[in-house]
């Protein structure tokens, strides 16, 4: 009864206020001609993907077979595993291995007796189980060179240069040069799963993020990719053509993303110069 006898709302309309800041966060981060992820994005989200800390080093005993919920694991595998407690999955998994009761963090003695692994190699491959920052980062591996495939499976960066690009530039002008960049754009967006990143570096440079091949899945990935960008295109009457010369890395804990991407730029250039100019597609 003694209360307010009015009330007094302001209501204000910000949908256009908050449109506008969308499209400047989208154009700081993708690139104008292509509509894909531009370099800052790029490296953005390789980064995002990467921690200060090299993968560990095999030790003695990391082939033993521990159990776990899918069978048998070797046991770098499921102490590696172990060190990512801190949600209920994680939890879940370690418990999957037998490691009923540890808490969060590890508890670093029960995991060493149970894996039979030295205080100072458990160190090493959970990093203290301490709270620390790589508790909880899902690190990145690059798969074993050599021919052999290991199984493992890790995040391919595939540096993407088109070959005869800058003759159709000068033959034909930047607007014919323009709509090839984003037909390739188009063609390489069409030529990955859902989840990959198809980014243009600059110029006729491209770069894609494809998480959860192995090497031979990457190499398929880059002939695949090629063929697709080797087809005509079509643009005010006249049909062009340019082939693509492709760079294979491997993100891994303990690089940059720079290290990465300059890793990509080396190995499709030593591509590039390993085939013939008759076997390239040019303008």
């Amino acid at each position: 009864a003694d209360g307010p006898r009015f009330l007094l709302t302001h209501v204000e309309d910000i949908e256009e206020r908050k449109r506008h800041e969308l499209q400047l966060a989208h154009r700081a981060s993708h690139d104008s001609l292509t509509g894909l992820p531009n370099s800052a994005e790029l490296r953005a989200r390789l980064g995002a993907r990467l921690c200060g800390r090299p993968p560990q080093p095999a030790y003695a005993g990391a082939d033993t077979a521990l159990p776990g919920p899918g069978g048998a694991q070797p046991a770098a595998t499921a102490v590696r595993e172990a060190a990512l407690v801190g949600s209920v999955e994680q939890d879940a998994f370690v418990q999957g291995f037998g490691f009923d009761g540890l808490d969060s963090p590890v508890d670093l003695a029960a995991l060493g007796d149970f894996a039979g692994l030295d205080a100072e190699t458990l160190e090493s491959l959970t990093g203290g189980g301490d709270g620390g920052p790589f508790d909880h980062h899902v690190h990145t591996y690059a798969p074993a060179e050599g021919e052999e495939d290991d199984g493992t499976k890790g995040l391919a960066v595939l540096f993407c240069d088109l070959d005869g690009f800058k003759s159709i530039n000068d033959r034909f002008g930047h607007h014919t040069g323009d709509a090839v960049l984003i037909e390739v754009a188009r063609r390489l967006s069409h030529g990955v799963r859902d989840g990959d990143t198809v980014a243009r570096l600059g110029g006729d440079e491209f770069v894609v993020l494809a998480d959860g091949l192995g090497r031979a899945d990457a190499q398929d990935l880059a002939v695949r990719l090629r063929n697709a960008i080797i087809p005509p295109i079509r643009f005010e009457g006249r049909a062009v053509r340019v082939g693509a010369s492709f760079g294979i890395s491997w993100a891994a804990c303990g690089m940059s993303a720079e290290e990465v991407l300059q890793s990509a730029d080396q190995r499709m250039y030593v591509e590039k110069r390993s085939r013939s100019k008759a076997g390239r597609r040019a303008g």
